[in-house]
C-alpha cells in the first residue's frame, strides 16, 4: 500500500480489499499508518465494505468474508475498483468482435469499459440490459461510417444499473448473439460465475443461452469471491479475459475448464 492521505474513499477501499485478498485480514492500526489517515476514516471504510458484504469486521480490524454475498455495490462504487485492469481487459476483449456482428453486452463496469472500446467498431448490432452501455453507443464518434444498432432490454433496474426480470429475459431469449461479453461479481472453480442478485443471475443465464460465444471479462479480484447465485459454470465460458495479477495457479485452474484464457497486457 501507499502512504497517501489524498486518496479518495473509493481508492482507499480498493487498496484495503487488495490487502485482504493477499493476507485474509487487516488491522485498523496498520491501515491508519500505511494510508496516512485517521482511525475513524479507516473504520468508516471498513463499515462501508462490510455493508457491501465484502468484509467481516472483527475486533481491531476486518477479515475477507467467506459467506456468499447478497449485497450489491452500486455502479459508481464498482467503477472505482481496478480501473487500469478493467481498461486492459476491455482492450483485449474488444479484439474478439468484428464489424457487422451481433454483440451482447451484459450490464457491469468491466463490460461498460468493453463498450467504450467497441464504439469504434463499425456496423455492430448491440444487445444490452444496461442503459449506461446503450448511452456509450449513442455518443458521437470520430471516424467510422457504419452505424451501431442498439437493442435495449426492458426490465427492472438494479443497484448496479442492470435491467433484469421477466421482460428482459424473454426479449434476450428470442435473439441470437454472435459474441457475448459478460462480467461477474465472483468467479471460482467450485461455484463458477456468481451474482449477488437473483434476478440478474437469471438474466445472465438468458444471455448465455442466446450466445454463440461467451466471453467473460473479470479482473483478478473477482477470483474466489462468491455471490448469492451461480449463473454459469466455467466450462460454459469460451474465453476468459483477465489481468496479469491473477496467479499462475488460478490461471491454470481456469484454463482446465474454460475454452481459452487471455491475460490482458496493461500496455495494450
Amino acid at each position: 500500500m501507499t502512504d497517501n492521505a489524498q486518496l479518495l474513499a473509493g481508492q482507499r477501499r480498493v487498496l484495503i480489499l487488495e490487502r485482504l485478498k493477499q493476507q485474509g485480514g487487516v488491522r485498523v492500526n496498520e491501515l491508519t499508518r500505511e494510508l496516512g489517515v485517521s482511525d475513524m476514516t479507516v473504520r468508516r471504510d471498513l463499515d462501508a465494505l462490510a455493508r457491501q458484504g465484502l468484509v467481516d469486521k472483527v475486533h481491531g480490524g476486518a477479515v475477507l468474508t467467506s459467506a456468499p454475498s447478497s449485497q450489491e455495490p452500486g455502479f459508481e462504487a464498482k467503477s472505482a475498483w481496478q480501473p487500469s485492469a478493467k481498461d486492459a481487459i476491455a482492450a483485449a476483449a474488444a479484439h474478439l468482435a468484428r464489424p457487422g456482428m451481433v454483440v451482447g453486452l451484459a450490464a457491469g463496469t468491466t463490460t461498460h469499459a468493453v463498450a467504450q472500446r467497441l464504439a469504434a467498431v463499425d456496423g455492430l448490432t448491440v444487445v444490452t440490459n444496461s442503459l449506461r452501455i446503450a448511452e456509450v453507443f449513442e455518443q458521437p464518434r470520430p471516424g467510422g461510417t457504419g452505424a451501431t444498432t442498439v437493442l435495449r432490454t426492458g426490465g427492472v433496474r438494479t443497484p448496479s444499473d442492470a435491467l433484469v426480470g421477466p421482460l428482459a429475459d424473454q426479449g434476450i431469449r428470442s435473439l441470437h448473439v454472435n459474441v457475448l461479453f459478460l462480467g461477474c461479481h465472483g468467479i471460482s472453480v467450485e461455484t463458477g460465475l456468481t451474482s449477488p442478485n437473483l434476478a440478474e443471475a437469471e438474466t445472465n443465464r438468458a444471455f448465455i443461452g442466446s450466445a454463440h460465444r461467451v466471453v467473460v471479462v473479470a479482473d483478478h479480484t473477482k477470483w474466489d469471491t462468491v455471490g448469492l447465485a451461480t449463473f454459469a459454470t466455467l466450462d460454459q465460458v469460451d474465453v476468459l479475459v483477465t489481468d496479469g495479477e491473477l496467479s499462475a495457479e488460478r490461471r491454470a485452474a481456469a484454463a482446465e475448464l474454460a475454452g481459452e484464457v487471455i491475460v490482458a497486457d496493461p500496455a495494450g
